[in-house]
C-alpha cells in the first residue's frame, strides 16, 4: 500500500479547500485511490496535512513531480513524504 503524505501552510483554508477538493478527478486519473484524508493542525490553523492512497508509489511521485501539489496559496515549500504501509 502506497501512500503520499503532504504537509503545507496555507494563507486561508477556507480559500484553499474548495481548489484541493477540485483537484480530485486529477489525483484519481494519476493513480491516488479513494477521498484524501485532510487534517488541519492543533497547533497552527493554517498548517495543513494531507493523506492520501495510491496504487503505485511511483505514480505518487509522478504526480508531485509534475506539479500536482503545487498551489499558489501555500505560503511555504510543502513537505512531502511517499510511504509504503507495514
Amino acid at each position: 500500500m502506497a501512500h503520499l503524505l503532504l504537509r503545507a501552510k496555507v494563507e486561508s483554508y477556507a480559500k484553499w479547500r474548495p481548489g484541493f477538493d477540485d483537484n480530485a478527478d486529477a489525483r484519481a486519473e494519476a493513480g491516488a485511490i479513494g477521498d484524501a484524508q485532510v487534517f488541519r493542525s492543533g497547533d497552527d490553523p493554517w498548517e495543513v496535512l494531507v493523506l492520501i492512497e495510491w496504487d503505485e508509489l511511483e505514480r505518487a511521485r509522478q504526480f508531485v513531480m509534475s506539479g500536482g501539489v503545487k498551489d499558489p496559496i501555500f505560503t511555504d515549500e510543502p513537505t512531502v513524504y511517499f510511504l509504503h504501509g507495514v
